[in-house]
């Protein structure tokens, strides 16, 4: 488990996380997250510290509506998106693209079709 920081591009928002990158990332091609490429590592929700920009942040549901995307209204980037898991645990899919200094060729992708759910 790494402690990282991250957020988004023009830095209104800012984050810290525990996570291990060592996990494989997920690459979803649903039609949100191919369009956006993002790159995604699960944690719960007790493992991440908002350390600025929360009240920067804008909210976007599709489809069953059951993952908050977030994304700065400056900006447009999204660094995480956060969901009630089976077990009424908090879940949050950080956006490995918006972490500060991280090699994404040593990421390990993981294909996902989330475009037949």
């Amino acid at each position: 488990m790494d402690k990282r920081t991250g957020g988004c591009h023009c830095k209104a928002v800012r984050y810290e996380v525990e996570i291990d990158l060592a996990k494989p990332a997920i690459e979803c091609n649903c039609s949100h997250c191919q369009i956006k490429g993002l790159l995604l590592s699960y944690v719960p929700w007790t493992k991440v510290t908002m350390l600025s920009g929360e009240e920067n942040l804008t909210l976007y549901r599709f489809n069953t509506e059951k993952i908050d995307h977030y994304f700065c209204a400056t900006c447009g980037v999204q660094p995480f998106g956060r969901a009630i898991g089976k077990e009424g645990e908090a879940g949050c899919m950080i956006n490995v693209r918006t972490m500060d200094e991280v090699d994404l060729a040593a990421i390990t992708r993981m294909p996902f079709d989330g475009r037949s759910m």
